[in-house]
């Protein structure tokens, strides 16, 4: 990658969020660069060819794991990020986890149980369309939904939720030493963005179906989920689970973003196709011969 890339990546990274906060990072920022709308699809075009020879490699390789989280407010453009970075991509070394309101069975499990069934095999990029995060995110802001998981009561104090923050943060740490990289993106987008893109799906016959009331119910505790969001990074940030606070007001700049910082946790890893040996170097060799004929 080049380096103004990596530059541009540090802004939004955070690894350490004991200085974190939300306010000084702008939904609408693009690094200072305004390119055209066909300039920002070469340029996509362009990184996601590149992840996808990385992710053939890390496939053969057979040894590492990519996990990308994706967290957001409604209409942050969760989906289309991943339909757009991950478009190029051998989809057999892919898998895409939607994570809603859980069902009867795990909630008869504790909140990681359904987590860990859809980790990323080694060899594979996981994203995860929410996450975890969801138990520190929208049970912070309407608690009653605690009640409706079978936890013992005496379980449900005021502690609970920086119990599952550090809970959290030492699951993400035993997964990275399993050789699963972790990427965590919060899509940051502004609240007035969003009511444009709320209008859009209401007026647009094509997008009614993503509209739904309760998105605006949700709409109404911006303030909440902003102090959710910030307590949860604060807590969970580190240098082998960073995570990205990308502005999502702009949703080029938002694809390119998710698609350098994959590209760049990728290229550390030193990924090659495995060696071959001298015994199927000499099948090889009979092969062409053989088909030379």
């Amino acid at each position: 990658m080049h380096k103004k890339h990596l530059k541009i990546l540090k802004r939004y990274r955070i690894t350490d969020g004991e200085k974190f906060r939300l306010k000084d990072h702008d939904p609408a920022d693009t690094a200072g660069f305004d390119f055209s709308k066909r300039d920002a699809q070469d340029m996509l075009k362009e990184g996601v060819q590149y992840l996808s020879k990385l992710q053939d490699k890390l496939y053969a390789q057979d040894r590492w794991a990519l996990l990308a989280v994706f967290q957001a407010m409604d209409a942050a453009g969760k989906d289309g990020t991943i339909k757009h970075v991950m478009s190029g991509v051998n989809p057999q070394g892919v898998s895409v986890a939607p994570f809603k309101g859980p069902t009867i069975t795990e909630l008869d499990h504790d909140y990681l149980w359904r987590i860990n069934l859809r980790l990323p095999e080694r060899g594979h990029i996981g994203i995860f369309n929410r996450s975890y995060y969801e138990e520190v995110l929208v049970t912070r802001v309407h608690p009653e939904i605690l009640r409706a998981q079978h936890l013992p009561k005496e379980l449900i104090d005021k502690d609970i939720y920086d119990d599952r923050l550090e809970d959290i943060a030492a699951y993400e740490r035993y997964l990275s030493r399993q050789g699963i990289v972790i990427l965590k993106f919060f899509l940051h987008v502004s609240q007035q963005e969003q009511k444009k893109r709320f209008l859009e799906r209401v007026e647009a016959p094509d997008k009614n179906w993503k509209f739904s009331p309760s998105d605006l119910k949700e709409r109404s505790y911006w303030k909440d989920y902003m102090e959710a969001y910030e307590t949860t990074i604060r807590a969970t940030a580190s240098k082998h689970a960073p995570w990205y606070v990308v502005p999502a007001d702009n949703k080029w700049f938002t694809r390119l973003i998710v698609v350098a910082a994959m590209v760049d946790a990728l290229e550390k890893l030193d990924l090659h196709y495995p060696d071959v040996s001298d015994e199927t170097r000499a099948a090889l060799t009979e092969a062409r011969e053989t088909l030379a004929q």
